[in-house]
């Protein structure tokens, strides 16, 4: 039997974080959106220009970045004064085909079913 650090929990209970993370994240529409914004401009923009597209306050749209970010669908580099924010394409992809496969639905290597 092998031994797992007392900080990292088994795969399985990992997947199911990473699971709970992702779809915490993808349940309020703003979030979805601002993903849906990064994907349509290259996949990185400052967060005062993500901040722009929405009327809601700056405080809420970084609450909504750290969700974004603590789900991993979203990274954040300090530019100088700025902050970057940049979508994670492979995992959000990677979460998702985790949930598909558990729920019976197979992906081929190319993203079709079967």
């Amino acid at each position: 039997m092998t031994a797992t650090p007392a900080d990292k929990p088994p795969r399985g209970l990992r997947d199911l974080d990473d699971l709970d993370d992702v779809f915490e994240a993808l349940a309020h529409a703003t979030r979805r959106h601002v993903l849906q914004v990064l994907a349509a401009r290259n996949g990185t923009l400052t967060a005062g220009e993500l901040h722009g597209r929405f009327a809601h306050s700056w405080p809420t749209t970084t609450r909504h970045l750290a969700v974004l970010v603590k789900a991993g669908l979203v990274t954040v580099s300090a530019v100088g004064r700025e902050r970057h924010y940049r979508l994670e394409r492979q995992r959000l992809g990677d979460v998702l085909a985790l949930w598909l496969r558990s729920v019976g639905f197979d992906l081929l290597p190319s993203g079709r079913t079967r």
